[in-house]
């Protein structure tokens, strides 16, 4: 009986933010999430790893072994651990925090570019930050309910830049950079989404007219999905609540504090 009020405890801590535990707990991972980012980030400065190298490899060791603890806490507070070992999060939290044990096998300086890799690998750390922004969940759920209208429109702006490019094939001349229909292609996406590099440009004053319509659609290309994502934001708003109790058997969470039963599972949320 005390393992288990121990374990639901532990879970209460790590994986809802609601409580002033839960709440000092994401504030720590937070920083320290964002220390070992920063950390990664000086690594690759040549004179800073070469001065303070030791200094650096101690800190990084530190927040390794951290994460390493928080890793296993997060498998013993679950009834189930394969939920969060598998869960998007769980490869994450692995995946950056395995890199610096890694680094341990490999040895000489032909290893040098696997290091760098391996050193890269820790940036997912930031992945872990979406665990902690409250709205993060309601982001990505806004975004997968647009994701048919967005594809829609992006099928669309293709069609545009196929008409677009063929007319400009048609109107330019080779001299102008226009030597293919593919080409033209490029120039049209590149001038529709505003980047503009300028290595192909028109010549002939129909080409540059068509050249300034294609760059006024430009604009409004570019706010038509931030609406889409942005009115289904809005909505996932008024629908979702803000309770972050999760299942400890499914990990499932935003359930409701008075809740008893998990609506993923049906599991008793609070049996201790």
């Amino acid at each position: 009986m005390k393992k288990k009020i121990w374990r639901h405890r532990l879970h209460e801590i790590i994986y809802e933010a609601d409580t002033p535990a839960g709440k000092a707990f994401d504030l720590i991972l937070l920083i320290f999430i964002l220390l070992s980012v920063i950390l990664v980030a000086l690594e690759s400065v040549d004179w800073i790893d070469q001065e303070y190298h030791s200094v650096l490899n101690v800190a990084e060791w530190f927040i390794t072994i951290l994460f390493t603890i928080e890793y296993a806490l997060r498998v013993i507070s679950i009834k189930k651990p394969s939920f969060y070992i598998f869960s998007f999060y769980g490869i994450i939290d692995l995946v950056s925090t395995l890199p610096k044990y890694l680094s341990l096998f490999f040895f000489g300086t032909q290893s040098l570019i696997t290091l760098r890799a391996l050193r890269l690998l820790r940036v997912f750390r930031i992945l872990k930050l979406t665990r902690y922004i409250g709205e993060s969940n309601s982001l990505v759920k806004a975004m997968a309910a647009s994701k048919t209208k967005i594809l829609v429109f992006m099928f669309g702006v293709v069609i545009l830049c196929v008409i677009f490019g063929s007319l400009m094939y048609m109107i330019e001349s080779d001299e102008s950079g226009f030597s293919s229909i593919p080409r033209s292609i490029y120039w049209c996406i590149v001038t529709l989404t505003t980047v503009g590099y300028g290595d192909i440009a028109p010549t002939s004053p129909f080409g540059q007219f068509i050249a300034s319509v294609i760059m006024i659609l430009g604009y409004g290309i570019i706010a038509v999905p931030t609406g889409i994502v942005s009115a289904e934001f809005a909505q996932q708003n008024t629908r979702v609540h803000k309770n972050t109790q999760a299942c400890p058997n499914c990990m499932t969470a935003e359930h409701k504090d008075d809740a008893v039963y998990c609506h993923n599972c049906g599991e008793i949320l609070n049996d201790v």
